[in-house]
């Protein structure tokens, strides 16, 4: 449709109830009906102004309605027209002095658009379009003249991906007509979806309408053998649930026909089962009168963008007032009659068999929605605001500066800042490009059997929101088509990969299509379809099923624990023992035994296996810094005394033995003098070690988050770890030197000779430790620190045990061997 607005003066008329209305149309063309609302709007628009005394006073406006066909060759001429006299194409040329050209408005198709701006643009008529998808790239600056109606399509284009986003849909088809502005529109839509995650399953361009048409009228090569109808078929034929639909003219109404080949071949009536259609905001149920039965329970449940509109006042009274009788210029108000209620006026120029005679008597409110609307469609609606912008510029083109003739050029500074609210509430202003500025409306299609149909507004992408804001989406108030029951439908390439795995890409395969593989031990996916497993954060681990990281437990031996309690009975027994058998020897301290095995060395020794077993209860409880800074240094000094007492008892058995030679010069060595220097330089060497470890290096404590998958060790950090290995060696060094002369040692002719047991207890202490080192290396937690204690205990416990088990039989059992006559005799 291509419309121009004419200002028609009545010098010194004070009232504004006419209007100059003509409208014209080829009687071989068969229009579509629902179109027809497009002209009623610009009417409605002209004489709702015209009506208004406020906008323009003594000024009436005027409106020449011309159809393009949809056809390049007609849309010049008609445009020429415009810039012509009414009989004669001349352009540029008026024989009528009170008519002039004020602006343009049209058309719905990009390239009708174009043609006409061509011409307009050249003599700057503002041309006000109301087409989806701009024309040209830089249109401000290729075609200065050049308006929309209509915001920019990359605001579509963003709320169809947020769409598909939210309902998280990230396998789709693609299906648009076979040309330009289809190829375009192919080109944008897979880039976007591809940058956002979303994968193009396929992109169909649905052959030109003509082509389709050669198989309506050869019903009878309906076949899948046909070329072209296999073609048709692959469209439809398809388990994608989800097509994105470029609705433009051509392509809605080639696949209508599409999916009704595709029912009389397959034999279904419902074919889209399993389907959602996302259509552009060009798409309407708009049908020719040969389409009038076709099935649209097909597109029940579809989701369409829809520039945004509300209800205009007055405009459903307005159509009800419609009489093809009294309509005087308005060529198309009769054929659109015929068209919607199927039947002929007695003079018409059609004739057609079994058709009703029209009686102008029938009401527009019983036409089925797919033919006529009586509520204001979205085009309608650009095509109101329109007129009303035009309007506005040009009040405000006489209030500026007051002249007799506007001039169609002067109207553009007006129509760049223009900002107005219409009747039905919207704020009216172009933008920098000269487009709309506003969104899109997100419209659900609820239809009925009767070819009725709802309009249900579910969201909106509105691109003047805050960052975040821009689409909304009320998902409660969608209706799916029947076969999905409600439920959300699924368009993925496979299945979700679930919480615990993360997906995998598939060689050749598009990157939507993956596998779902476990995440590896120690990582979790906590989301449906992450790309990679997450390490928990320090202080948790993953459960079981890897969806989530639980709070990790301390590790630590605990006194409450039942290993802890068996190792600090085991203590407390050890040390109770010690006493016991230090009090024996006390008390028999004045016996034979007791005399013969130097009883300084026999107390300290003892004293120094106390301590050792007690040192082990600082290996139990929450590590502390004093636990941690006694813990290893108070075991390396009292075991060295341990052991620089048992040293020095095996060199006082040799050295008493080399002393009773005669002639010995051993004698001055045999004494408390050697033994206590034995034990203090032994021990000395060792506690330097310590105060050298303790100076530089201390240990502390410290939490180990990696060493137990679930749970946080608490452990003494040595701080060295070479003075840690240097107390043990010199431990160990002390272990084999008394090992070494005790072993020398243990053959001496003597009575109560504590060489041999000596040698057996330091056997059993260096075979423990040496034991150690290996468990302690492979355990982590509260285990190593039980190792360790074991093995002080058991070490302990077998120098106890085989030095002074074998005494304490003789002393308490053995009474009668405790005696001087009895050494004496086995001396000898």
């Amino acid at each position: 449709m291509i419309v121009s607005i004419m200002k028609y003066f009545y010098l010194g008329t004070p009232q504004k109830v006419q209007y100059l209305f003509h409208a014209k149309y080829k009687p071989s063309f068969s229009p579509v009906p629902k179109n027809y609302q497009h002209a009623l709007s610009l009417v409605f628009a002209v004489k709702e102004i015209n009506e208004n005394m406020k906008i323009l006073p003594n000024i009436s406006l005027g409106i020449h309605i011309y159809d393009s066909y949809r056809n390049a060759k007609m849309t010049h001429h008609n445009t020429l027209k415009l810039l012509s006299t009414q009989e004669r194409i001349v352009p540029n040329f008026k024989c009528d002095k009170h008519q002039h050209l004020i602006a343009a408005i049209g058309g719905l198709d990009a390239q009708i658009s174009l043609h006409m701006a061509t011409q307009l643009s050249i003599h700057k008529i503002p041309q006000i379009a109301y087409c989806v998808q701009v024309p040209v790239r830089n249109v401000k600056i290729q075609l200065p003249s050049f308006y929309r109606m209509v915001p920019n399509e990359v605001h579509q284009y963003r709320g169809i991906v947020y769409l598909l986003q939210y309902f998280q849909w990230t396998w789709v088809g693609i299906i648009a007509s076979d040309d330009d502005d289809g190829e375009k529109f192919v080109r944008t839509m897979i880039t976007m979806l591809s940058e956002h995650g979303i994968c193009t399953a396929f992109s169909k361009t649905i052959p030109v309408l003509s082509q389709i048409m050669k198989i309506a009228q050869v019903l009878d090569n309906l076949s899948v053998a046909n070329p072209l109808v296999a073609r048709i078929m692959s469209v439809i034929n398809s388990k994608v649930k989800v097509y994105i639909v470029n609705a433009h003219v051509q392509t809605t109404t080639a696949l209508k026909w599409i999916i009704y080949f595709y029912s009389m071949l397959q034999d279904m009536t419902e074919v889209s089962l399993g389907k959602v259609w996302v259509m552009t905001a060009r798409w309407d149920f708009s049908a020719v009168a040969m389409e009038r039965h076709f099935d649209i329970q097909v597109f029940h449940g579809a989701l369409s963008f829809a520039i945004h509109s509300n209800e205009v006042p007055g405009f459903s009274e307005f159509l009800q007032f419609l009489d093809p009788d009294s309509q005087k210029g308005d060529d198309f108000l009769r054929l659109f009659w015929e068209q919607a209620f199927d039947c002929l006026f007695p003079d018409s120029a059609y004739r057609k068999e079994s058709s009703d005679t029209c009686t102008g008597q029938e009401r527009l409110e019983n036409i089925p929605g797919t033919l006529f609307e009586m509520s204001m469609t979205g085009q309608s609606y650009s095509i109101y605001n329109a007129v009303h912008a035009i309007a506005h510029a040009l009040q405000k083109a006489f209030s500026s500066k007051p002249q007799p003739i506007p001039q169609c050029w002067t109207l553009h500074p007006f129509l760049r800042n223009i900002s107005f609210n219409n009747s039905a509430g919207d704020t009216i202003s172009f933008d920098e490009e000269g487009e709309l500025v506003g969104g899109f409306d997100l419209i659900n299609w609820v239809t009925f059997p009767n070819q009725s149909f709802l309009r249900v507004k579910t969201g909106m992408m509105d691109p003047q929101a805050l960052p975040g804001k821009e689409f909304t989406m009320n998902e409660e108030a969608i209706t799916w088509h029947s076969v999905f029951n409600q439920v959300l439908p699924i368009a993925v390439c496979n299945d979700h990969c679930y919480p615990g795995y993360s997906r995998k890409k598939k060689e050749g395969e598009p990157f939507c299509c993956y596998d779902c593989h476990p995440c590896p031990e120690g990582k979790i996916s906590c989301q449906k379809d992450m790309d990679d497993c997450l390490k928990c954060p320090e202080g948790q681990f993953p459960n079981k099923n890897q969806d989530e990281c639980l709070p990790k437990n301390l590790n630590f031996l605990s006194f409450m624990e039942p290993l802890g309690i068996t190792l600090s009975v085991l203590a407390l027994s050890f040390s109770l023992i010690t006493v016991l058998v230090l009090r024996i020897f006390i008390k028999n301290q004045d016996t034979p035994i007791v005399k013969a095995n130097n009883r300084d060395l026999t107390y300290s020794l003892l004293v120094s296996l106390l301590l050792c077993f007690l040192c082990s209860l600082l290996f139990i409880g929450q590590p502390q810094a004093v636990t941690c800074y006694l813990r290893q240094t108070s075991f390396g000094l009292i075991f060295s005394v341990a052991v620089s007492c048992v040293l020095a008892k095996t060199i006082t058995v040799v050295l008493a033995f080399m002393a009773t030679k005669p002639g010995s010069r051993m004698r001055k060595w045999v004494g408390k003098r050697l033994a206590n220097s034995i034990i203090l330089g032994c021990s000395l060497i060792q506690s330097i070690i310590c105060a050298v470890w303790l100076y530089t290096t201390p240990p502390f404590p410290d939490l180990d988050m990696y060493s137990l998958a679930e749970e946080i060790v608490v452990e003494c950090n040595e701080g060295s770890i070479i003075m840690f290995y240097c107390v043990l060696g010199y431990l160990g060094l002390l272990a084999m030197v008394s090992f070494t002369v005790a072993f020398q040692a243990r053959k001496l002719p003597d009575s109560f000779n504590e060489a041999k047991f000596i040698t057996f207890s330091m056997l059993v202490f260096c075979s423990v430790w040496l034991s150690f080192v290996p468990p302690y290396l492979s355990t982590k937690g509260k285990y190593m620190v039980a190792v360790e204690i074991f093995s002080i205990l058991a070490s302990s416990a077998g120098l106890l045990g085989c030095i002074f088990f074998p005494k304490c039989y003789i002393i308490i059992l053995r009474p009668e061997l405790n005696s001087r006559d009895q050494l004496i005799r086995r001396n000898q």
